[in-house]
């Protein structure tokens, strides 16, 4: 896997590109500096987790013969002070599924992704507590 980084302005725009040549626009906040011409690179890291654990929900309920109707997922961050860094120290995704979903199924699916399959959480597992709730049609699913 390899992706390459092309600078685009004379500030701090860049075009990554994969190498099936899909394009992803970066650039830092204009509150810091930049032009807001694309995501940040951290909110590339949130974008990365949504992604990973939504391939691995959607197909892990499309084997289980759900039949999903609408999907969306929130990905939020917190940062701490770590010298000059800011990495994440949480991580938490409310996912919301509608259609004719079982909400233990749906809550078992996202306890896969997010504790086994998705390698995005798992990178950042080591630095970061990785948290989820599930959202089924309007009701919240409750761990038993």
């Amino acid at each position: 896997m390899k992706v390459t980084l092309d600078r685009v302005n004379d500030n701090f725009h860049f075009q990554v590109k994969n190498d099936r040549g899909y394009v992803v626009d970066l650039d830092k906040r204009k509150i810091q500096g930049g032009d807001d011409l694309g995501a940040s690179p951290m909110e590339l890291l949130l974008m990365g987790v949504a992604g990973c654990s939504g391939i691995d929900l959607i197909g892990i309920l499309q084997k289980q013969r759900q039949e999903i109707t609408s999907y969306k997922m929130d990905v939020e961050g917190e940062r701490k002070e770590l010298g000059e860094a800011k990495p994440f120290s949480k991580i938490h995704a409310t996912i919301y599924i509608e259609g004719d979903v079982k909400p233990k199924k749906a809550l078992k699916a996202a306890a896969l992704s997010f504790e086994k399959y998705c390698s995005v959480s798992k990178t950042l597992e080591p630095t970061a507590t990785v948290t989820y709730s599930v959202v089924v049609n309007g009701e919240v699913v409750e761990n038993e």
